[in-house]
């Protein structure tokens, strides 16, 4: 410590300053979270103690303006709807999106979900059972939904499978991904978050590593995008992923796909339909691609969803991705400190630049504990072989995180859960 600091401790001593405890720092963070503003536009944490941003985020009040709009446009538009916005929704809704990912404009059309997405990007690729550049690189803890697209593909023999163990069941080991990806690679799906454990990926290494030998990325944001600040730009990636469900608060049938701009033109996909012909309204009897991002649409798209999704990724823009890290840094690092304080096992990484934004809290009877929480309002869910997802947003209020820990210690103490022992696990 310099001299200038200890004279400025000297003189905060003399005043009668003592360094605030961990509990008062807690406090004036409480105190000065702005962020607790935004509650009432979300009706359902009038009821209910809302931790699980993971699985649904909490629904905006001004969704159901949007919806109300949707149905008056149809209502007394009807069919002149198209020509007044709605044609043009798959990709002005993805400008939005994309500015929660760093996207630039015209970069992101939506879909209805990501395995539609991730379907559609490996429909680009020709190979067959002699082409060298057919292996598909990812790690057994990716979301089953994008592993089955995969596999499904590779049934014929045109594709190849590596998948990369886990040696601990909560991370992807990165140097076995990094060793797996070469000359024979062509894709390498990878989830940014981890949906289990929470377990942030470095996908700019991962990047890196497959453009050294010709390989593309698809990076799944569906577990950072709104609760980890990133820009698909800086990361480099080829593709991106994600949908609306979660931490973007924008509902279900929503899903995003980004394609770098330098490969769009290259890429022809086979899943595709008539939204991604360059003159649509010809009626050709064979398609000629649109360009840009346009030629990754394929029929006509959910309209009420994209209207629905568009209110949480406005929400997610006006409070800012990096402001919404800091809160959950916050709050997560006190959830692990609260659980292992009731003697609970947090099985999330402690590092919160190698984690996301749940803590996993594994517990003997878990699927029937969390039955329990339900039953008390406080929603939280249980993945197998992880434990018990608790996820704060920017919405979640300090002494929640303090109740749900409380709660889980008592389910467990008094034996609450056993009535649920039989039901199995929630969501």
């Amino acid at each position: 410590m310099t001299s200038h600091s200890l004279a400025k401790v000297a003189i905060r001593i003399s005043r009668g300053y003592t360094e605030p405890s961990p509990g008062d720092r807690r406090r004036r963070a409480y105190l000065t979270d702005e962020l607790l503003e935004w509650r009432r536009e979300f009706p359902i944490l009038e009821s209910a103690v809302y931790l699980i941003s993971h699985s649904l985020g909490a629904m905006p009040r001004r969704t159901y303006e949007r919806l109300q709009e949707y149905a008056d446009v149809w209502a007394t538009r009807g069919v002149r709807a198209w020509a007044e916005g709605w044609w043009e929704m798959p990709q002005t809704v993805g400008d939005e999106v994309g500015r929660v990912i760093g996207a630039d404009p015209g970069t992101v059309v939506m879909h209805q979900n990501v395995s539609v997405c991730q379907s559609l990007i490996l429909s680009c690729f020709d190979t067959t059972r002699e082409t060298r550049r057919n292996k598909i690189v990812y790690s057994e803890l990716e979301f089953p939904s994008v592993m089955y697209v995969y596999e499904a593909h590779a049934r014929d023999g045109r594709f190849r499978i590596e998948k990369i163990k886990s040696d601990d069941g909560v991370t992807a080991p990165l140097a076995a991904t990094l060793a797996a990806i070469d000359e024979e690679t062509l894709l390498v799906p990878v989830s940014h978050v981890l949906f289990k454990s929470a377990s942030l990926q470095d996908a700019r290494a991962i990047t890196e590593r497959a453009h050294e030998v010709g390989a593309l990325v698809v990076l799944d944001t569906y577990q950072s995008a709104g609760t980890v600040p990133f820009s698909v730009k800086e990361l480099d990636v080829d593709f991106c992923t994600g949908g609306s469900v979660k931490w973007l608060c924008g509902g279900p049938g929503a899903g995003y796909l980004y394609v770098a701009p330098r490969l769009q033109q290259q890429l022809e996909p086979k899943v595709t339909g008539w939204m991604a012909h360059a003159e649509p309204f010809s009626f050709e009897e064979t398609i000629t691609y649109a360009e840009g991002a346009a030629r990754f649409l394929h029929g006509s798209p959910a309209v009420p969803a994209l209207y629905a999704a568009e209110s949480g990724y406005k929400i997610i823009n006006e409070i800012g991705v990096a402001r919404i890290r800091a809160k959950s840094v916050r709050q997560t690092q006190r959830l692990i400190e609260l659980a292992e304080a009731a003697g609970l096992r947090v099985t999330s990484p402690h590092d919160p630049a190698q984690r996301g934004g749940t803590i996993t809290v594994a517990a003997d009877h878990a699927p029937a504990v969390t039955r329990e929480l339900i039953r008390r309002e406080t929603i939280v869910d249980y993945r197998p072989g992880a434990g018990i997802r608790i996820s704060p947003h920017f919405y979640t209020k300090d002494e929640e995180l303090e109740h749900v820990i409380r709660e889980i210690r008592a389910i467990l103490d008094t034996r609450a859960y056993a009535p649920h022992e039989a039901a199995g696990a929630a969501f």
